[in-house]
């Protein structure tokens, strides 16, 4: 089955849907509050150098200063050219145009130079970002400039040629390299996306020549613009979604605003004019997302626990280190014998793991935690299993063999947020833990209070404001304990409870409204 992208467009946000077979397996938003920054080109300014991680951070007029590691530092010496020459001639350098690159992967040399050799504080860079802020982390940038466009991506500051490497035939790969080395500028790199397949030379040199103006207008603005600012935004996400998944698998775009839909023919007509007829302007009165059941996977994207088709199911928790994902059989009960009920429940959480980490975009460090087999031949078909289902996956993986423990460790190319730390924040009321005080816990914390600061508190009456849980609870099971603590101080303790009030949370003062002995909110 054919691909489908589907573009949604409100007042203060864009989401961009990828299908497969008429399946959501990819997602990108950007809120007009919240837009994304990669592949932005800044004029920054190095703030602090840091020999002993050969790394310096550099303001770029973001809140927090971006991270610029040493092999993502580029220098205009002619030393350093000289130095890569010399590596190349002696054998140990890889010498331009023979390294096929992913067309989204940004070249890093590896420079025997000390960070503190390139750098100083103040000095002003020109600088890309590679990698947005995650989490607590800044923007990671990088000073190897790449500009992508439709059939090529142009790197100004690197002499280097490459093919993606999702091109797979050979001949075509050899014809794409000879085109680029014919019109290639000098001292300049190209990589050829794996759009261009089939493409003849004359698209391929109108996409370079675009770039190349682009280029030159970032060096005017560079010389013109003050520290720190923005020299170079890259396109909006509708725009981007064109550039980058508007492959030869896709059969149609579909979007919901005919101010977009406009703006998205205009690209076209520039860029790719034969991909014209395949955009369509959705009019029906149904929300678009709503109409192709988009909304049902997101919600289903957003919950801690999948189920899968035989019972079984996934629960996938995110820490701050990694995310771990762990397999259950649930309802499923097979019809054979335990070690085939665990291998099918395996093998189908193999997929859904695969695509729930696509969908939601999870990266870093990643555990499933598998249903423990016995037999070697079923932990292998598992892995392979699992390799075979990641190779649809843009993003980098690499994975490891099954542990004895039933262990899978992997990792995933991480360069944008996932999808659940977009759409949802840190819960404010369990800071985060995913659970709360129960009723209980909260009533003996109540009580021990009382029992601490009672002889402080004036009056006959000792005033208690809860949750409207906890006053029930403090009125039935722990009343037997809150009539010894009245007999042992001879206070009345009166329970109040209040709607607004957490669950946790709790006030204890006087029956004068003096003198408030404890306030607890989590």
């Amino acid at each position: 089955m054919s691909n489908e992208i589907l573009i949604n467009v409100n007042s203060g946000e864009k989401r961009v849907a990828l299908l497969e077979g008429g399946v959501l397996v990819e997602l990108y938003l950007e809120r007009s509050s919240e837009q994304g920054m990669s592949g932005n080109i800044y004029k920054g300014r190095v703030v602090r150098v840091l020999p002993g991680m050969q790394a310096a951070f550099v303001d770029i007029g973001l809140e927090k200063a971006a991270f610029l590691y040493v092999t993502d530092v580029h220098q205009d010496f002619d030393d350093l050219e000289l130095m890569m020459r010399a590596r190349e001639d002696d054998g140990n350098g890889v010498p331009p145009g023979d390294k096929s690159v992913e067309e989204e992967e940004i070249l890093e040399l590896d420079t025997p130079f000390q960070i503190e050799d390139l750098l100083h504080e103040g000095q002003e860079v020109i600088v890309q970002v590679s990698k947005e802020p995650l989490g607590s982390k800044g923007a990671r940038i990088t000073s190897h400039i790449s500009l992508p466009g439709r059939h090529l991506v142009l790197m100004p500051m690197v002499d280097h040629l490459g093919v993606s490497r999702r091109i797979e035939n050979e001949g075509e790969r050899r014809r794409l390299r000879e085109i680029i080395q014919h019109i290639k500028p000098a001292g300049c790199g190209l990589i050829v996306r794996t759009v261009s397949e089939g493409k003849g030379e004359a698209e391929l040199h109108q996409d370079l020549d675009f770039l190349m103006k682009m280029w030159s207008n970032i060096q005017k603005r560079k010389a013109t613009s003050l520290v720190p600012s923005l020299v170079h935004k890259d396109l909006d996400l509708t725009l981007r979604a064109i550039r980058d998944l508007f492959t030869q698998e896709v059969e149609r775009v579909v979007i919901d605003s005919a101010e977009e839909y406009r703006k998205i023919l205009d690209f076209c007509e520039t860029f790719m004019p034969q991909l014209k007829s395949f955009i369509e302007l959705y009019e029906k009165e149904e929300p678009l997302f709503d109409y192709f059941g988009i909304e049902m996977e997101i919600s289903r994207a957003l919950g801690r626990k999948v189920w899968l088709k035989s019972g079984g199911y996934i629960v996938t928790d995110m820490t701050e280190a990694l995310t771990v994902i762990d397999v259950n059989t649930g309802r499923y009960v097979g019809k054979r014998n335990l070690e085939d009920t665990i291998l099918k429940t395996n093998l189908e959480a193999v997929k859904e793991i695969a695509y729930q980490l696509r969908l939601r975009n999870i990266g870093g460090i990643i555990i499933i935690d598998f249903i423990d087999m016995e037999k070697e031949s079923s932990r292998e078909k598992v892995f392979q299993a699992l390799t075979d289902a990641l190779k649809k996956d843009k993003s980098k993986t690499n994975i490891l063999k099954i542990s004895e423990l039933g262990l899978v460790e992997m990792t995933r190319k991480r360069t944008r947020e996932s999808l659940g730390r977009i759409l949802s924040e840190r819960c404010f009321y369990c800071e985060g833990r995913g659970f709360l005080k129960n009723r209980s816990t909260v009533c003996q914390e109540i009580l021990r209070e009382i029992q601490r600061d009672i002889r402080d508190l004036r009056g006959e009456n000792v005033m208690v404001d809860v949750h409207p849980n906890v006053a029930n609870f403090l009125y039935d099971e722990a009343r037997g304990d809150v009539e010894r603590l009245e007999k042992r101080f001879n206070k009345r303790i009166i329970v109040s409870g209040k709607n607004d009030y957490h669950l946790e949370q709790y006030e204890i003062h006087s029956s004068n409204g003096h003198f408030p002995v404890d306030k607890k909110e989590p």
